[in-house]
C-alpha cells in the first residue's frame, strides 16, 4: 500500500507514531494527482500551499500538538472559498475570482491541521448529477465497465473521483439534493450529508440556501466521523448554524446496534427499480438484522411528491442567489458592443457566464417566483416540504432510529448518455436523496457491493436530526458486514 492509499485513521496513527511525515504523505498525493490528470478531478493545483501546510503540520506533530486532521492531505470542492486561490464554482462567470477570505469549513480543517492539495471539479454552481455542467469539462469516474468513460456523479464529482482514485485521503463535498451521497455511491466511497445547520455555510458559494450542506467524502465511515468532527462548528457568521456542541463522532462507533429499529420505507420501492438495487437493499437490511437491529416496515407517504417539490424550491432559491452575478456587483463582465446599454450588458454577461443547466434552473426559479405563479408552485412546494418533514418526524417519534434506503436508482452511467435526454431523466438520479435535504436530516451513503458489471453500488442510511453519531455507527456496522474492499483497476 502506498501512502496516498491510507485512510485518515491509518495516516493519523502513522503520523503520531512518527512512522511517516505529513510532507511524505503530501508528496505521495501530489504525485498521484499528476498521474491522475486524465480523471480531471483537480482543477486548481496548490502544491506550494500544500507543502507549506505539511511542513507546519510536521512541526505540530513533533511538538506533540496533533489535532484530528493534522497532516492529512485533502481536496477541496471548488464551491468553497479559499483565500487567494481560484474559487469558481466551476462557472465561467466567476473566472478570475480570488477570495480574500476563507470559508468556515476550510478554516476549520486548516485549524485541525489539514493540508489542501487543490480545488476539485464539480457541476457548475452544484447544479447537476453527472459533473457534465462544469466549465472545466467533466471529471471521470476511475471505475470502468467497457470502453465508455463513466460519470463520477454530481455535483461533487471531482471529490468522489479523487478519493476513489487515491489522489487524496479525503475531500469536502456539498449536498443540496444528493450531491455528496450520489457520487459517493457511484465511486464506491463513503459520503455524509450532515443535519442542516451542523456545518457552517459561510464562505460556501450558494446554490439553494435552505438545502445546501457541506460534508466529508472519505474511504471509510470512521474517516467520515473524524472529518465531520473537524468541519462542524457553530458559526456566528452563518445564522443557520446550530449552536450545538460537536460530539466525538469517532467515539460513537461502538459497533453495537442491538435493539435499534431500522425503518424500511415502502414508498422507496419505485416502479422500474433495478433488480440489483432491490437485492442490495434487502441484503443490507439482513446485514443490520444479523447485527441485532430490528427491521421495521414504515411509510413515508409524501415521498412521491419530493422530487417535484425539490425542483421548484431549489431553482427558486438559485434564481435569488445567482441574481448577484450580473457583471456589476459580482462576476465576469461580457464585452459590450458600441451602443449597448446596461440591459444588454446584463443579458450578455449572464448568457455568456452561465451554462445551459444553470440558465434552465434560473429561468424555472424565476418563473415559479413570479406574480401569479408564486402560490401555485412555490408556496405549494413549501407545504409539501413540511409534509415530507412531518413523515420523518412521525417515523422517528414511533421509535425508528435510522432508515435504510437505496442511495441511487442505478450504478454510474456513461458520460454523455443523458445529454440529449429530457432533463427530468437526469433529475431522477436524486429520487432517493432529495427527501433528506427537504427535511434537513443527516444522510450517509455506504458502499455495499458491486453490480454484474463490476461497478459499485451503495445504500443510504437516514438519521434523526443532530444524531450523526448514531447514524455513523449504523453505517460502520453496515460497512463491516458488507466488507466492501474493491478498488477501481488503474487505467489512467
Amino acid at each position: 500500500m502506498t501512502l496516498n492509499q491510507l485512510t485518515i485513521a491509518e495516516a493519523r496513527d502513522a503520523l503520531r507514531a512518527g512512522d511517516v511525515t505529513a510532507t511524505d504523505l503530501t508528496h505521495a498525493c501530489l504525485s498521484a494527482i499528476d498521474a491522475g490528470s486524465p480523471l480531471n478531478a483537480f482543477v486548481h493545483h496548490t502544491p506550494d500551499i500544500a507543502l507549506a501546510q505539511a511542513e507546519a503540520a510536521d512541526k505540530r506533530l513533533r511538538a506533540g500538538d496533533a489535532p484530528s486532521m493534522c497532516g492529512i492531505p485533502v481536496g477541496i470542492k471548488d464551491l468553497f472559498c479559499t483565500r487567494g486561490v481560484p474559487s469558481q464554482a466551476a462557472s465561467r462567470i466567476l473566472e478570475g475570482f480570488l477570495p480574500e477570505y476563507e470559508s468556515t469549513v476550510t478554516q476549520n480543517l486548516f485549524d485541525a491541521g489539514a493540508v489542501m492539495l487543490g480545488k476539485l471539479n464539480m457541476d457548475e454552481f452544484a447544479m447537476g448529477s453527472s459533473n457534465e455542467t462544469s466549465v472545466y469539462g467533466n471529471a471521470v469516474n476511475p471505475w470502468k465497465s467497457g470502453d465508455a468513460p463513466l460519470t463520477p456523479g454530481g455535483s461533487s464529482g471531482g471529490s468522489s473521483a479523487a478519493v476513489a482514485a487515491d489522489l487524496c485521503l479525503a475531500a469536502t463535498g456539498t449536498d443540496t439534493g444528493g450531491s455528496i451521497r450520489q457520487p459517493a455511491a457511484f465511486t464506491g466511497i463513503v459520503g455524509l450529508k450532515p443535519t442542516y445547520g451542523r456545518v457552517s455555510r459561510w464562505g460556501t458559494i450558494a446554490f439553494a440556501s435552505s438545502l445546501d450542506q457541506a460534508g466529508p467524502m472519505t474511504r471509510s465511515v470512521r474517516d467520515a466521523a473524524i472529518m465531520l468532527g473537524a468541519m462542524a462548528s457553530v458559526d456566528p457568521k452563518d445564522s443557520t448554524s446550530a449552536d450545538r456542541p460537536v460530539p466525538d463522532y469517532e467515539a460513537a462507533l461502538t459497533g453495537d446496534i442491538r435493539g435499534k429499529r431500522v425503518g424500511i420505507p415502502r414508498e422507496y420501492r419505485m416502479d422500474g427499480m433495478s433488480p440489483e438495487i432491490d437485492a442490495l437493499w434487502k441484503r443490507g437490511a439482513e446485514m443490520l438484522r444479523d447485527a441485532g437491529a430490528e427491521i421495521v416496515d414504515i411509510s413515508l407517504p409524501h415521498t412521491k411528491y419530493a422530487l417535484p417539490a425539490y425542483y421548484v424550491i431549489a431553482p427558486a432559491e438559485a434564481s435569488s442567489n445567482l441574481a448577484r452575478y450580473d457583471g456589476v456587483r459580482y462576476g465576469r463582465r461580457a464585452a459590450l458592443a458600441a451602443g449597448d446599454g446596461v440591459t444588454e450588458m446584463y443579458e450578455r454577461t449572464r448568457a455568456e457566464g452561465f451554462g445551459p443547466e444553470v440558465q434552465r434552473r434560473v429561468m424555472v426559479g424565476t418563473y415559479v417566483l413570479s406574480a401569479g405563479f408564486y402560490d401555485a408552485y412555490y408556496n405549494r412546494a413549501r407545504k409539501v416540504r413540511a409534509l415530507i418533514k412531518r413523515d420523518f418526524d412521525q417515523a422517528f417519534a414511533d421509535g425508528i432510529d435510522t432508515i435504510l434506503t437505496p442511495a441511487t436508482p442505478s450504478p454510474a452511467f456513461p458520460l454523455g448518455s443523458m445529454q440529449d435526454a429530457d432533463p427530468v431523466e437526469m433529475y431522477l438520479n436524486d429520487v432517493f436523496t432529495v427527501t433528506v435535504n427537504l427535511a434537513g436530516l443527516p444522510g450517509l451513503a455506504v458502499p455495499v457491493g458491486l453490480n454484474g458489471d463490476g461497478l459499485p453500488l451503495g445504500l443510504q442510511l437516514i438519521g434523526r436530526p443532530w444524531d450523526e453519531g448514531n447514524l455513523l455507527n449504523h453505517g460502520a456496522v453496515l460497512e463491516r458486514a458488507a466488507g466492501f474492499a474493491a478498488k477501481p483497476s488503474r487505467w489512467w
